[in-house]
């Protein structure tokens, strides 16, 4: 039997400062709900810009409680669309101590839950740890009028263990905020085989937990506050099914509203036939909590 869910990934381009991004995803929020989208995904950290590309405690003012400003313009623009909504934040939580978080809040404009990001990475151009403290909530998934969501961001998208702790707790989806680019320095060739990657990386989780997954990337050019190189956010916000198909792809450069339909039912009918999660052998895997095996 199918359970079709109509989704929606907002792919946006920064637009300046925190006013001017919510009231455009608030336009987008209403342009999914009038194409039928019961779901609709937001890019991490929607609000503003990147701002991870240096290292500034300034950058700790665009830090704000949960609940808050943010979460009450969400909760409403899910409540008067009628949709569950998946927001990213920097959160606040204490001075000097603050979150990536993701917010979802169901159709009725109830705070459903968060899931504060748990892998925090520390490359060029990503300085991360500067800013955010792991995540404390563990992976589990959050209960919504639509199904179980397995909500994890950005950096987390690398970690099969995240994915398949979500897939153990019975998430019906995983989905996954995300800020990722390329440095424009790089030859053309690199850029492609970081994106086919990252694309890989989410399609294995789709195939190795039998569910459908779905990323949604920023897009377009950020300059770097310290006058580094930027990033060029390359999009490619997409659906995937549980046995790794690509069911919707947005493009590179763009800002859009990428629609996909979702048979949430059909991970049940994969995991018959590739019963992976039966076959698992839970007794052989105690060193996985080692940092490696010397």
């Amino acid at each position: 039997m199918n359970r079709m869910l109509k989704v929606a990934l907002v792919q946006e381009m920064n637009r300046g400062d925190a006013e001017a991004n919510l009231a455009c995803i608030e336009q987008r929020v209403a342009e999914a709900a009038a194409g039928g989208a019961k779901l609709v995904l937001l890019q991490e950290l929607h609000n503003g810009p990147y701002f991870c590309q240096h290292q500034s405690v300034d950058e700790f003012d665009r830090a704000e409680p949960i609940p808050g400003p943010s979460t009450a313009r969400l909760s409403a623009l899910a409540k008067r669309h009628g949709v569950v909504l998946i927001g990213s934040l920097f959160e606040r939580r204490a001075p000097g101590l603050a979150h990536n978080t993701a917010v979802v809040f169901d159709t009725d404009g109830r705070f459903a839950g968060k899931y504060r990001k748990m892998h925090i990475p520390d490359d060029p151009g990503f300085n991360e740890k500067f800013y955010f403290t792991p995540g404390d909530l563990g992976f589990t998934p959050i209960d919504t009028s639509v199904g179980r969501l397995g909500v994890l961001v950005c950096w987390d998208q690398w970690y099969p263990e995240a994915a398949r702790l979500m897939a153990l707790a019975g998430a019906d989806l995983l989905l996954y905020p995300t800020a990722i680019g390329w440095d424009p320095r790089d030859a053309e060739a690199e850029k492609e085989r970081q994106r086919m990657a990252w694309i890989l990386s989410h399609r294995g989780h789709a195939v190795a937990n039998g569910l459908p997954v779905l990323t949604c990337n920023r897009t377009g050019f950020e300059a770097s506050p310290a006058g580094g190189p930027g990033i060029q956010f390359w999009g490619s916000s997409a659906v995937f099914g549980p046995q790794g198909e690509v069911l919707a792809e947005a493009s590179r450069d763009a800002a859009e509203v990428l629609f996909c339909e979702v048979d949430l039912a059909r991970g049940e009918a994969v995991r018959r036939i590739w019963p992976f999660l039966r076959d698992r052998r839970i007794d052989a895997y105690g060193d996985l909590v080692k940092r490696f095996r010397d």
